[in-house]
């Protein structure tokens, strides 16, 4: 028996993990750049005067951009699917045409997404926020705000390109607009390189000017292996083809309303705290972004599970898939299992990093705790959205996440928080209840999914990319 499992292991091994692993590897160095840019603007502006304000700011204006940013991003992960199963099967021109039909779904969405967001400046002063987090958050947001097409055409290319197995440029483009992002910090909030000092509304143009930056590396690097490897970019059909954008509409809108209902969460979160007063703000705003930093690496895991899965599935190997989705799994659990051990046991450490105030570090360290209990589910539940995203199920993640962040998370937080009285630590209870049992559904919808694969013949592909009825 132990000879038999021990051989299942290797097959895996030797199967699917190093495949998954050279995939999985730079797109998690890339979403660790993601966050990292968070990171590093809440840094430099916690070493401002009054630095819980600035903090504050920097959280609010940063989390109700990114409720609406990455929802309309959501969009783009239809290009997941397509992208994965065309290549699966062989076909780079439908890759092409998932590609230019994407970027034309961002032209069409950038403005209505910023729009909207200035629209929602006045949900901040409902909330009675603090006046003076308040005074900078709104500026701040404005200035993120000019950066959402840049954003949204960077995913467009980020899916198109790991969908071919092209991650590498995906994780460049993101460790450079760090040194981009940084330097924009450094002369922009302090006032160096000629420019004047504009505090935290600086970091938001900094964040601003990074994103373009990022958009442009994937952009010319698309063109550029088009060029080197006469794929056929150049030569495909330029004008919208409105039946895929709606295809791309129809898998990424489940996926949208996922990241809008989960990134949304922390949104309201993020304001009912900040009606706290800007210390627990403060607090709130760094744990968020240290359990954000752990939850970069299984979305990246997230992202390649989806690009094997797809793959697998698109030239018709049903088997393929299903190892795919659980070596995944089983990555992803492992790594945020030993990190809610690290949040455990070193919280206090991990806040010095953003700041030296023992009041901010006893606030962000009591909430660290708190967020180790939900790292393991955390870990499981986005490894298995991937997983069921690369086999064309963008709507089960979207359900389980409204249901239970929304009409039992939230509520039993606020009930905690403002109830009971156990203030942000009570909020981050109810979130940590509503993920955990999100991590519990997800592996059995996947484990459901999978199992629906055995039955499958291994030569059909289980998912294909409708034709226009004009070509």
């Amino acid at each position: 028996m132990l000879t038999r499992l021990k051989g299942l292991f290797s097959h895996y091994i030797e199967d699917e993990a190093g495949p998954m692993l050279r995939l999985a590897s730079p797109l998690v160095v890339a979403e660790l750049g993601w966050m990292t840019m968070a990171i590093v603007d809440t840094m430099m502006v916690g070493r401002l005067a009054n630095s819980a304000q600035a903090i504050g700011a920097v959280s609010l204006g940063g989390i109700l951009f990114n409720s609406l940013a990455i929802a309309g991003a959501g969009l783009m992960l239809g290009l997941d699917t397509l992208v994965s199963h065309s290549y699966g099967a062989g076909n780079v021109e439908d890759c092409h045409r998932s590609l230019v039909n994407g970027v034309y779904l961002s032209l069409g969405l950038a403005p209505v997404l910023m729009l909207t967001i200035r629209g929602l400046e006045p949900a901040l002063r409902y909330f009675q926020i603090e006046p003076s987090v308040l005074s900078q958050a709104i500026p701040y947001l404005r200035a993120l705000n000019w950066g959402m097409l840049p954003l949204l055409l960077y995913f467009v290319f980020r899916r198109y390109l790991q969908g071919m197995n092209l991650a590498k440029p995906v994780m460049f483009a993101l460790v450079s607009a760090n040194l981009v992002n940084l330097v924009g910090n450094w002369a922009l909030i302090y006032g160096h390189l000629g420019f004047r000092a504009i505090g935290t509304v600086g970091s938001g143009w900094s964040t601003c000017i990074a994103r373009l930056y990022m958009m442009t590396v994937l952009l010319v690097y698309a063109l550029y292996y088009d060029h080197r490897y006469r794929t056929g970019l150049r030569d495909v059909q330029r004008l919208p083809d409105f039946f895929r954008i709606w295809r791309l509409v129809q898998l990424g809108l489940p996926a949208a309303a996922q990241f809008g209902v989960e990134v949304g969460v922390f949104a309201l979160a993020t304001m009912l705290i900040g009606r706290l007063g800007a210390l627990p703000l403060a607090g709130h705003q760094i744990a968020l972004n240290t359990v954000s930093f752990t939850y970069m690496v299984p979305l990246g895991i997230s992202s390649a599970a989806a690009v094997r899965v797809g793959q697998a599935l698109g030239r018709g190997d049903p088997h393929g898939a299903r190892r795919a989705g659980w070596t995944a799994l089983a990555i992803g659990a492992a790594f945020m299992g030993t990190m809610g051990l690290v949040l455990v046991a070193v919280p206090e450490l991990i806040v010095r990093i953003y700041t030296p105030s023992p009041e901010v570090i006893a606030a962000a360290s009591s909430l660290l705790f708190v967020g180790a209990f939900f790292q393991l589910c955390d870990g499981i539940q986005t490894v298995a959205t991937g997983a069921l995203r690369g086999a064309g199920d963008t709507r089960t993640a979207m359900i389980c996440h409204l249901v239970f962040y929304w009409a039992l998370g939230m509520p039993l937080g606020a009930y905690l928080c403002f109830r009971v009285g156990w203030g942000a630590q009570g909020l981050w209870v109810g979130l940590c209840v509503a993920l955990i049992l999100i991590g519990v559904a997800l592996l059995y919808f996947w484990h459901r999914r999978e199992r629906a694969f055995r039955s499958l013949p291994s030569t059909t592909p289980v998912f294909s990319v409708p034709e226009n009825a004009t070509e």
